[in-house]
Protein backbone atom coordinates (compact mmCIF):
# COMPACT_ATOMS: atom_id res chain seq x y z
CA UNK A 1 0.00 0.00 0.00
CA UNK A 2 2.71 2.16 1.09
CA UNK A 3 6.58 2.50 -0.04
CA UNK A 4 8.36 5.18 1.04
CA UNK A 5 12.43 5.86 -0.06
CA UNK A 6 15.36 7.74 1.45
CA UNK A 7 12.51 10.21 2.56
CA UNK A 8 13.93 13.88 3.59
CA UNK A 9 12.54 17.00 4.92
CA UNK A 10 13.94 20.45 5.55
CA UNK A 11 12.83 23.64 7.45
CA UNK A 12 15.70 26.14 6.37
CA UNK A 13 18.43 24.21 8.18
CA UNK A 14 16.60 22.06 10.40
CA UNK A 15 15.94 18.42 9.30
CA UNK A 16 12.48 17.40 10.54
CA UNK A 17 12.90 13.97 8.24
CA UNK A 18 16.32 12.27 7.74
CA UNK A 19 16.10 9.51 4.90
CA UNK A 20 13.42 7.26 5.94
CA UNK A 21 12.63 4.36 4.31
CA UNK A 22 9.81 2.04 4.87
CA UNK A 23 6.74 -0.01 3.46
CA UNK A 24 3.22 -0.77 4.66
CA UNK A 25 1.16 -3.71 3.41
CA UNK A 26 -3.06 -3.70 2.66
CA UNK A 27 -5.22 -3.95 5.60
CA UNK A 28 -2.37 -3.28 8.06
CA UNK A 29 -2.53 -0.85 11.56
CA UNK A 30 0.65 1.04 11.73
CA UNK A 31 0.95 3.14 14.56
CA UNK A 32 4.18 6.15 14.32
CA UNK A 33 5.77 7.03 18.05
CA UNK A 34 7.68 9.63 19.02
CA UNK A 35 7.51 12.75 20.99
CA UNK A 36 6.45 16.20 20.37
CA UNK A 37 9.15 17.17 17.47
CA UNK A 38 9.77 13.55 16.08
CA UNK A 39 8.59 13.89 12.68
CA UNK A 40 5.55 11.97 12.57
CA UNK A 41 3.08 15.03 11.26
CA UNK A 42 5.70 16.15 8.80
CA UNK A 43 5.62 12.74 8.07
CA UNK A 44 1.77 12.06 7.85
CA UNK A 45 1.32 15.43 5.86
CA UNK A 46 3.91 14.29 3.18
CA UNK A 47 2.28 11.15 3.04
CA UNK A 48 -1.24 12.63 2.07
CA UNK A 49 -0.18 15.16 -0.46
CA UNK A 50 -0.25 18.37 1.64
CA UNK A 51 3.29 19.13 1.81
CA UNK A 52 6.45 17.91 -0.18
CA UNK A 53 9.64 16.33 0.72
CA UNK A 54 12.84 17.75 -0.15
CA UNK A 55 14.12 14.62 -1.18
CA UNK A 56 12.89 10.77 -1.78
CA UNK A 57 9.73 9.35 -3.04
CA UNK A 58 6.73 7.93 -1.83
CA UNK A 59 4.10 6.13 -3.62
CA UNK A 60 0.77 4.88 -2.47
CA UNK A 61 -1.14 2.15 -3.97
CA UNK A 62 1.49 2.37 -7.09
CA UNK A 63 1.02 5.95 -7.81
CA UNK A 64 3.75 8.72 -6.99
CA UNK A 65 1.99 11.17 -4.50
CA UNK A 66 4.23 14.14 -6.24
CA UNK A 67 3.25 13.00 -10.12
CA UNK A 68 -0.38 12.00 -9.12
CA UNK A 69 -2.02 13.90 -5.98
CA UNK A 70 -5.68 13.54 -7.42
CA UNK A 71 -5.06 9.78 -7.45
CA UNK A 72 -4.22 9.83 -4.33
CA UNK A 73 -6.19 12.19 -2.86
CA UNK A 74 -9.06 9.53 -4.09
CA UNK A 75 -7.41 6.72 -2.34
CA UNK A 76 -7.09 8.11 1.21
CA UNK A 77 -8.87 9.38 4.13
CA UNK A 78 -6.94 12.05 6.06
CA UNK A 79 -7.48 13.32 9.50
CA UNK A 80 -5.46 16.01 11.12
CA UNK A 81 -4.55 16.31 14.41
CA UNK A 82 -6.85 20.09 14.93
CA UNK A 83 -9.20 19.22 12.46
CA UNK A 84 -10.75 22.22 10.81
CA UNK A 85 -14.64 21.42 11.02
CA UNK A 86 -17.00 24.46 10.30
CA UNK A 87 -18.98 25.14 13.39
CA UNK A 88 -21.88 26.44 11.41
CA UNK A 89 -22.87 23.64 9.64
CA UNK A 90 -25.07 20.64 10.80
CA UNK A 91 -23.09 16.99 11.02
CA UNK A 92 -25.13 16.02 8.21
CA UNK A 93 -24.64 18.70 5.71
CA UNK A 94 -21.14 18.58 6.20
CA UNK A 95 -21.04 14.92 5.35
CA UNK A 96 -22.76 15.95 2.44
CA UNK A 97 -20.35 18.76 1.37
CA UNK A 98 -17.41 17.25 2.09
CA UNK A 99 -18.68 14.12 -0.10
CA UNK A 100 -19.67 16.16 -2.86
CA UNK A 101 -15.84 17.49 -2.91
CA UNK A 102 -14.69 13.80 -2.90
CA UNK A 103 -16.59 13.60 -5.99
CA UNK A 104 -19.62 11.10 -4.86
CA UNK A 105 -22.44 10.65 -6.79
CA UNK A 106 -25.53 12.00 -5.47
CA UNK A 107 -26.69 8.09 -5.22
CA UNK A 108 -23.01 6.83 -3.92
CA UNK A 109 -23.15 9.86 -1.17
CA UNK A 110 -26.57 9.13 0.03
CA UNK A 111 -25.80 5.47 0.46
CA UNK A 112 -22.31 6.14 2.00
CA UNK A 113 -23.11 8.62 4.69
CA UNK A 114 -25.55 6.60 6.21
CA UNK A 115 -23.00 3.66 6.99
CA UNK A 116 -20.56 6.46 8.19
CA UNK A 117 -23.15 7.88 10.47
CA UNK A 118 -23.59 4.71 11.89
CA UNK A 119 -20.05 2.89 12.06
CA UNK A 120 -18.99 6.39 13.80
CA UNK A 121 -21.89 6.59 16.07
CA UNK A 122 -23.36 9.50 15.09
CA UNK A 123 -26.90 8.89 14.03
CA UNK A 124 -28.08 11.00 17.50
CA UNK A 125 -26.69 14.02 16.59
CA UNK A 126 -26.53 13.94 12.62
CA UNK A 127 -28.98 17.24 13.19
CA UNK A 128 -26.98 19.00 15.30
CA UNK A 129 -24.57 21.95 15.02
CA UNK A 130 -20.75 20.49 14.94
CA UNK A 131 -20.13 23.51 17.18
CA UNK A 132 -22.56 22.61 19.73
CA UNK A 133 -21.35 18.52 19.95
CA UNK A 134 -18.81 17.74 22.30
CA UNK A 135 -14.98 16.94 21.55
CA UNK A 136 -15.30 13.37 21.44
CA UNK A 137 -18.57 13.53 19.02
CA UNK A 138 -16.40 15.96 16.80
CA UNK A 139 -13.67 13.37 16.43
CA UNK A 140 -16.47 10.91 15.22
CA UNK A 141 -17.34 13.54 13.00
CA UNK A 142 -13.55 14.26 11.41
CA UNK A 143 -13.45 10.01 11.30
CA UNK A 144 -16.74 10.14 9.14
CA UNK A 145 -15.36 12.80 6.99
CA UNK A 146 -12.45 10.59 6.30
CA UNK A 147 -14.38 7.52 5.47
CA UNK A 148 -17.04 8.81 3.54
CA UNK A 149 -15.47 8.29 0.28
CA UNK A 150 -14.44 4.50 1.23
CA UNK A 151 -10.72 5.11 1.27
CA UNK A 152 -7.89 2.46 0.81
CA UNK A 153 -5.61 4.32 3.37
CA UNK A 154 -6.66 5.54 6.71
CA UNK A 155 -4.17 8.39 8.13
CA UNK A 156 -4.90 9.76 11.29
CA UNK A 157 -2.59 12.28 12.82
CA UNK A 158 -3.24 12.37 16.95
CA UNK A 159 -6.80 11.07 16.57
CA UNK A 160 -7.30 10.67 20.94
CA UNK A 161 -5.40 14.29 21.46
CA UNK A 162 -7.84 16.20 24.37
CA UNK A 163 -10.24 13.81 24.61
CA UNK A 164 -11.78 12.31 28.31
CA UNK A 165 -10.96 8.45 29.08
CA UNK A 166 -14.03 7.58 27.70
CA UNK A 167 -14.27 9.34 24.63
CA UNK A 168 -10.43 8.46 24.21
CA UNK A 169 -12.28 3.85 24.72
CA UNK A 170 -15.08 5.00 22.09
CA UNK A 171 -12.95 6.26 19.50
CA UNK A 172 -10.09 3.42 19.98
CA UNK A 173 -12.64 0.70 19.17
CA UNK A 174 -13.78 2.45 16.12
CA UNK A 175 -10.36 2.44 15.14
CA UNK A 176 -9.92 -1.27 15.88
CA UNK A 177 -13.03 -1.99 14.02
CA UNK A 178 -11.54 -0.17 10.75
CA UNK A 179 -8.60 -2.22 10.85
CA UNK A 180 -8.57 -4.85 8.32
CA UNK A 181 -11.64 -3.27 6.30
CA UNK A 182 -8.82 0.00 5.31
CA UNK A 183 -5.04 0.33 5.78
CA UNK A 184 -4.44 2.85 8.52
CA UNK A 185 -1.81 4.64 9.53
CA UNK A 186 -1.94 6.50 13.30
CA UNK A 187 0.38 8.94 14.67
CA UNK A 188 0.69 9.26 18.39
CA UNK A 189 3.05 10.52 21.13
CA UNK A 190 0.88 8.47 23.90
CA UNK A 191 2.49 4.87 24.32
CA UNK A 192 -0.93 3.61 24.95
CA UNK A 193 -2.70 4.83 21.77
CA UNK A 194 -0.53 2.88 19.88
CA UNK A 195 -0.17 0.02 21.77
CA UNK A 196 -3.75 -1.21 22.04
CA UNK A 197 -4.90 0.14 18.42
CA UNK A 198 -2.08 -1.42 15.99
CA UNK A 199 -0.55 -4.55 14.85
CA UNK A 200 3.27 -2.92 14.00
CA UNK A 201 5.18 0.03 15.33
CA UNK A 202 7.71 2.70 13.65
CA UNK A 203 9.44 4.26 16.51
CA UNK A 204 10.41 7.64 15.40
CA UNK A 205 12.86 9.90 16.81
CA UNK A 206 14.31 13.39 15.51
CA UNK A 207 13.23 12.37 12.23
CA UNK A 208 14.46 8.76 11.34
CA UNK A 209 13.02 5.72 12.28
CA UNK A 210 15.07 3.45 15.49
CA UNK A 211 12.98 0.74 14.88
CA UNK A 212 9.82 -1.21 13.24
CA UNK A 213 8.18 -4.39 14.52
CA UNK A 214 5.22 -5.99 17.02
CA UNK A 215 6.42 -4.78 20.14
CA UNK A 216 6.89 -7.52 21.54
CA UNK A 217 9.06 -8.69 18.90
CA UNK A 218 10.93 -5.50 19.55
CA UNK A 219 10.99 -6.37 23.48
CA UNK A 220 12.60 -9.39 22.58
CA UNK A 221 14.90 -7.72 20.34
CA UNK A 222 16.53 -5.12 22.48
CA UNK A 223 16.97 -7.27 25.70
CA UNK A 224 17.92 -10.07 24.04
CA UNK A 225 15.44 -12.58 26.38
CA UNK A 226 12.41 -13.24 27.57
CA UNK A 227 11.32 -13.43 31.14
CA UNK A 228 8.55 -15.63 32.31
CA UNK A 229 6.69 -15.15 36.05
CA UNK A 230 4.88 -18.88 37.46
CA UNK A 231 3.16 -18.85 40.60
CA UNK A 232 3.67 -22.59 41.87
CA UNK A 233 2.72 -24.83 45.09
CA UNK A 234 6.51 -26.10 46.29
CA UNK A 235 8.70 -24.64 48.57
CA UNK A 236 12.00 -22.30 46.84
CA UNK A 237 14.41 -24.82 47.99
CA UNK A 238 12.38 -27.52 45.76
CA UNK A 239 11.85 -25.33 42.37
CA UNK A 240 15.45 -24.15 42.88
CA UNK A 241 16.76 -27.77 42.35
CA UNK A 242 14.53 -28.41 39.71
CA UNK A 243 14.52 -25.19 37.43
CA UNK A 244 17.76 -24.17 38.55
CA UNK A 245 19.12 -27.46 36.39
CA UNK A 246 17.76 -26.23 32.97
CA UNK A 247 20.22 -24.88 30.40
CA UNK A 248 17.96 -21.99 28.60
CA UNK A 249 17.79 -20.24 32.31
CA UNK A 250 19.99 -17.57 32.74
CA UNK A 251 18.51 -15.92 36.12
CA UNK A 252 16.14 -17.29 38.57
CA UNK A 253 14.15 -14.63 41.26
CA UNK A 254 12.08 -16.59 43.89
CA UNK A 255 10.26 -15.03 46.35
CA UNK A 256 6.97 -16.41 48.77
CA UNK A 257 3.34 -15.88 47.79
CA UNK A 258 0.52 -16.00 49.93
CA UNK A 259 -0.46 -19.88 51.39
CA UNK A 260 2.05 -22.46 49.61
CA UNK A 261 3.05 -20.56 46.44
CA UNK A 262 5.98 -19.21 45.57
CA UNK A 263 6.69 -17.27 42.90
CA UNK A 264 9.23 -17.89 40.22
CA UNK A 265 10.27 -15.10 37.49
CA UNK A 266 12.57 -16.39 34.99
CA UNK A 267 15.00 -15.03 32.58
CA UNK A 268 16.04 -17.14 29.63
CA UNK A 269 17.62 -16.93 26.33
CA UNK A 270 15.68 -14.70 23.61
CA UNK A 271 14.13 -17.78 21.48
CA UNK A 272 13.34 -19.64 24.53
CA UNK A 273 9.77 -20.49 25.46
CA UNK A 274 9.46 -22.63 28.29
CA UNK A 275 6.42 -22.77 29.57
CA UNK A 276 4.59 -25.74 28.34
CA UNK A 277 8.12 -27.23 29.98
CA UNK A 278 7.20 -25.31 33.16
CA UNK A 279 3.53 -26.95 32.77
CA UNK A 280 4.82 -30.82 32.94
CA UNK A 281 7.42 -30.29 35.94
CA UNK A 282 4.64 -28.97 38.11
CA UNK A 283 2.12 -31.88 36.71
CA UNK A 284 4.97 -34.42 37.27
CA UNK A 285 5.59 -32.98 40.59
CA UNK A 286 2.10 -32.54 41.85
CA UNK A 287 1.94 -29.29 42.08
CA UNK A 288 -0.10 -26.75 41.66
CA UNK A 289 0.38 -23.84 38.93
CA UNK A 290 -1.77 -20.78 39.72
CA UNK A 291 0.04 -18.35 36.95
CA UNK A 292 1.89 -18.67 33.87
CA UNK A 293 2.63 -15.97 31.75
CA UNK A 294 5.46 -14.20 29.48
CA UNK A 295 6.14 -10.97 30.88
CA UNK A 296 6.13 -8.24 28.13
CA UNK A 297 7.94 -5.25 27.90
CA UNK A 298 6.21 -1.99 27.82
CA UNK A 299 6.13 0.55 24.70
CA UNK A 300 8.04 2.80 27.26
CA UNK A 301 10.84 0.17 27.94
CA UNK A 302 11.29 -0.04 24.55
CA UNK A 303 11.50 3.77 23.73
CA UNK A 304 13.36 5.04 26.35
CA UNK A 305 16.08 2.12 25.33
CA UNK A 306 16.18 2.89 22.09
CA UNK A 307 16.08 6.72 21.72
CA UNK A 308 18.92 6.76 24.67
CA UNK A 309 21.05 4.22 22.52
CA UNK A 310 20.22 6.59 19.43
CA UNK A 311 21.30 9.75 21.09
CA UNK A 312 24.51 7.98 22.30
CA UNK A 313 25.39 7.40 19.31
CA UNK A 314 24.93 10.50 18.31
CA UNK A 315 27.61 11.81 20.62
CA UNK A 316 24.75 12.87 23.56
CA UNK A 317 24.80 11.45 26.87
CA UNK A 318 22.08 8.55 27.37
CA UNK A 319 19.37 9.70 29.81
CA UNK A 320 18.67 7.31 33.16
CA UNK A 321 16.11 5.16 32.75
Amino acid sequence: MIQVRQLTKHYGSHKALDELSFSVNRGEVVGFLGPNGAGKSTLMRILSGFSAASSGSVHLAGFDVVTHTREIWKRIGYMPENNPLPADMRVEDYLSFRGKLKGLSSKKLKHRKEVVIQQCGLSDVKQRFIDHLSRGYKQRVGLADALIHEPDLLILDEPTVGLDPEQIRSVRRLIRELGGKHTLMISSHLLSEIEVTCNRILILHQGRILASDHPDNLGRQIQGSSKFIAEISATAEELNASLSQWEEVKEMELENADGPFTRCLLTVDSEADIRERIYQTAVANSWALRELRRVSFSLEDIFIHLTNKDSFRNGKEPKEQ
